[in-house]
């Protein structure tokens, strides 16, 4: 029982850091998920950041922070920002 609330407390700090860490409010990633996911349907990805820097412009937001935090949670580009981001904030 001990153990449980060791990894429970453990998966909490985790979770605050991961919010903790966020260079903008949550529900503008929901929306910068679903425009990139719009976008690819017609789009092919470029391999860089410019339609995500595209939506930031169009939301006022300074793009430098949002595409280091992008790349340290594993996007090197748009399409990766879908397939390796947007999963951790399903949790």
């Amino acid at each position: 029982m001990k153990n449980k609330k060791l990894i429970d407390e453990y998966k909490k700090a985790q979770e605050k850091e991961f919010e903790d860490s966020l260079p903008m409010e949550r529900p503008l990633f929901y929306e910068l998920f679903d425009y990139l996911d719009d976008k690819s349907e017609t789009i092919e990805c470029k391999h860089d950041f410019s339609l995500t820097n595209e939506f930031l412009k169009a939301k006022n937001i300074e793009s430098e922070k949002v595409i280091e935090f992008l790349e340290e949670n594993g996007a090197g580009c748009d399409c990766e920002v879908i397939f390796n981001v947007e999963e951790k904030f399903e949790e």
